[in-house]
């Protein structure tokens, strides 16, 4: 790295730093902590429901996948549009009309406290592993292009991002999330035109050259369920993506951050819609990278290894100041994610898991004092899943298979809660045990696919079978036994 690369890494990283300093003075109560002023204007919200969505797992991970295979992984990507209408139709004014900091205070008003424990339990879990895998790919990111430790990486990147977002509260991560959107853009933009223009003649022969490698191909459209063709992409996008827009804690407090209503379906949508376009430029500067390196030279070690690819070309190829923008942009992809991640779970531990039934019994500076610790709880869990991911190999597919598995199906209770009116405690808890015993089997039959038990199936379907599961057979039960 060159000097100039390391004042624009550390210049950025300071005003980060610098901007959740100034809103901590602003977080004297857990709702300003959460929810804030209410006076963050709609298109910073837009952007940061964005940044929330873009993380190291899109910058690093999905060149790496282009690089390696096609552009599969933009089939998922497709689905974003759907998920965002049914979510701005039918979930935003839910969470509008309760107006709470959890998502999950609808499943207790549905279901009882049970079915707010299950959910809020599976988002934690999802969390958390996400937060690992972001961390580890921001380490492998520094340790290609500075070559320092990755342990060491993990350890202060996620005490960094640790700090930040105690400082801040919601307010400073909604502006840091809008500038970190503008950064990594940029930052893509720059990286692209810069491999083509290494290239004989430019995007022609990026595109030539790819096509004749089929690398834009989208995946099989056959109609095998245990292999990632197009069509268990796209179902699995459609799930998780609703999962995301509808029911996820990172989501539903920008909703509930802006004034109204109408302010929130817009931000929602279109916060949505920019990652379309934003992921394409991801998955065409992987494609980029594996013409480049058809005509020059890379190292053995990483000719299976895409997810490694891309910060190698910003270490050894990138000119000094390009190098410390995409840097600067990794960084601001992780770290947006990352401090929206710890915001929304201590808010989650705070309103479902600690706060008592009567809020004035518990007061401001504990309830600040909680949101503090729980932050700090959620970093330390968060490195220690870093470090584990350390020798995963094929960092999108195993996010990708664990976001199925944690997520216990609990999108399965919220559609039951939303499109049925009846009450009652054992059909849905009935149907979420029916279906958490569905997602174990598909796990297990993954682990063993030899025994006369397992199902062929493809790790992605696992949200959508265990949903299914649990909303099928509730609302079947809600029809047909009586009350």
């Amino acid at each position: 790295m060159q000097f100039l690369d390391l004042i624009v890494i550390v210049g950025y990283l300071a005003l980060i730093l610098f901007l959740g300093g100034s809103f901590f003075s602003k977080n004297r109560t857990a709702g300003s902590f959460t929810l804030g002023s209410g006076k963050v204007p709609s298109w910073v919200v837009t952007l940061s429901i964005f940044a929330t969505f873009v993380s190291s797992i899109s910058y690093l991970a999905l060149p790496g996948s282009a690089f390696s295979g096609n552009w599969n992984p933009f089939v998922f990507s497709i689905s974003i549009p759907i998920a965002a209408v049914i979510a701005v139709k039918y979930f935003v004014p839910i969470y509008r009309k309760i107006n709470s900091p959890s998502a999950y205070t609808f499943m207790e008003q549905r279901f009882g406290a049970w079915a707010r424990m299950y959910t809020a339990l599976c988002y934690l879990l999802t969390q958390l592993m996400r937060i690992g895998t972001i961390l580890y790919l921001l380490a492998v990111a520094i340790n290609a292009i500075l070559g320092w430790d990755i342990v060491w990486v993990i350890i202060i990147t996620g005490i960094f991002v640790s700090v930040y977002s105690i400082l801040g509260g919601i307010e400073a991560i909604l502006w840091a999330d809008a500038i970190q959107a503008i950064v990594l853009i940029v930052g893509a933009l720059v990286c692209l035109f810069f491999i083509q223009a290494q290239l004989p003649d430019g995007f022609s022969t990026l595109i030539d050259e790819a096509t004749k490698e089929d690398k834009f191909s989208l995946g099989s459209y056959g109609f095998a369920w245990d292999t990632p063709t197009f069509w268990v992409v796209l179902i699995y996008g459609l799930f998780i993506n609703l999962q995301n827009f509808g029911i996820d804690q990172n989501y539903i407090q920008r909703y509930m951050v802006l004034p109204s209503e109408s302010a929130a379906k817009k931000a929602a949508f279109f916060g949505g819609l920019i990652y379309l376009p934003v992921s394409a430029l991801f998955l065409l500067i992987g494609t980029a990278l594996y013409v480049y390196f058809q005509q020059e030279t890379l190292p053995i070690a990483l000719q299976t290894s895409g997810d490694k690819v891309f910060p190698y070309f910003i270490s050894k190829v990138l000119p000094a100041g390009f190098s410390g923008l995409l840097v600067a942009s990794i960084f601001a992809a992780g770290m947006s994610t990352i401090s929206t991640s710890f915001n929304s779970m201590a808010t989650v531990f705070l309103t479902d898991f600690y706060q008592p039934k009567k809020n004035d019994l518990l007061e401001e500076k504990k309830k600040i004092r909680v949101l503090y610790v729980a932050s700090a709880i959620i970093g330390v869990a968060g490195i220690a899943v870093a470090l584990i991911m350390i020798d995963v190999k094929g960092v999108l597919d195993t996010w990708w298979k664990f976001a199925s598995i944690f997520s216990g199906g609990m999108l399965g209770l919220f559609l039951l809660g939303i499109t049925t009116r009846r009450k009652s405690l054992k059909i849905p808890l009935f149907s979420a045990i029916s279906g958490v015993i569905a997602i174990f089997w598909m796990t297990l039959s993954q682990s063993f696919p030899s025994q006369t038990w397992a199902i062929e199936i493809h790790p992605y379907l696992t949200i959508v079978i265990g949903t299914m599961v649990i909303y099928i057979l509730g609302f079947l039960l809600f029809k047909f036994i009586p009350k």
